[in-house]
């Protein structure tokens, strides 16, 4: 990997926030951050976050202390120039009182506006979608059932039942996603790489395979799999590209370059209905996610996106 690769920040990635603070460690931590002069607060309403409501490209923070008081959870994400930055999760209020709530901001899927946002604003609201979304999956203990109470500022949840003691923390599922190149197999001296798309997918659009590590797995075996699965090819001399949290809903993309062993595609399973092998001028003329193209790519945010922007790059 060149030094250059090592400084790849993707999107939603490089927040610049101390997740550690002294106040997970208090029990009055609430009102001490409610309380802070800097203090910003960040609603999620059923994974959707605040922004303002004229342009939709800039996130919306509140102060105001009916909000928390609407507040199903509320969770520490860290600290920007020492103020508290909280997550305030709305998700059991009627869209009316979301709405409400608001006022002259909106509530938006992420999804929809991250590649209008700054950087590091999208970075911050997908943190908070993130850790929103692991409190209302994680309401009841894995052991024994019994309600889950919030700790350590939201970066725990244990077991209200003494007897059992359960404890879990935030979680995220790995999951690779990887270009596959052929490596010259097609003899004509035109490079090619795999792309596949799923069933509800855009029309036109394809993207890299991806797929999420199983137990027992090492990352490169994932790769070789998910290939195998969905497309019947095999692959060599798996590399390392990047990495990017991807909080739709929890996972955590690990980005990787591999190269073809055989070239004939045959879709085992359900994952995908159509399965490719695309040159670069075919990709350099394709629309982007909700074109009105024959081909479209990935979404821009994604690391889908940088992979195949990267492969296309090298070969100008």
């Amino acid at each position: 990997m060149s030094e250059r690769d090592t400084h790849i920040v993707l999107p939603y990635a490089g927040l610049r926030l101390k997740r550690t603070s002294p106040l997970r460690d208090r029990d009055d931590w609430r009102e001490v951050a409610l309380g802070h002069p800097g203090m910003r607060l960040l609603p999620v309403w059923r994974g959707r976050n605040l922004v303002t409501a004229d342009d939709g490209t800039t996130l919306r923070s509140v102060s105001a202390p009916h909000v928390h008081a609407h507040a199903a959870e509320l969770i520490l994400l860290g600290e920007i120039d020492d103020a508290p930055i909280l997550a305030a999760d709305l998700s059991s209020l009627h869209e009316e009182q979301a709405f409400d709530l608001a006022g002259d901001a909106r509530f938006h899927d992420l999804r929809r506006i991250g590649p209008s946002l700054e950087p590091q604003d999208a970075a911050l609201l997908s943190y908070a979608r993130g850790m929103a979304h692991w409190h209302v999956t994680h309401r009841h203990c894995g052991r024994c059932g019994t309600e889950a109470e919030n700790r350590k500022a939201g970066m725990q949840r244990s077991c209200s039942n003494g007897d059992c003691g359960g404890v879990s923390f935030p979680r995220i599922d790995p999951a690779i996603i990887v270009l596959v190149e052929d490596g010259g197999l097609h003899g004509d001296g035109v490079p090619r790489c795999l792309l596949g798309r799923a069933p509800g997918w855009p029309d036109g659009v394809y993207s890299t395979l991806a797929g999420f590590v199983e137990p027992g797995e090492s990352l490169e075996e994932a790769v070789a799999r998910e290939v195998r699965e969905e497309s019947n090819i095999g692959v060599r001399d798996v590399r390392y590209r990047a990495s990017q949290p991807w909080p739709f809903p929890s996972s955590l993309m690990l980005g990787f370059r591999a190269t073809a062993r055989t070239l004939e595609i045959v879709r085992h399973d359900k994952e995908l209905e159509d399965a490719r092998w695309f040159t670069p001028d075919a990709l350099r003329e394709a629309g982007t996610w909700g074109d009105d193209s024959p081909v479209c790519l990935p979404r821009r945010d994604s690391i889908a996106r940088f992979l195949i922007e990267d492969w296309l790059a090298e070969q100008d």
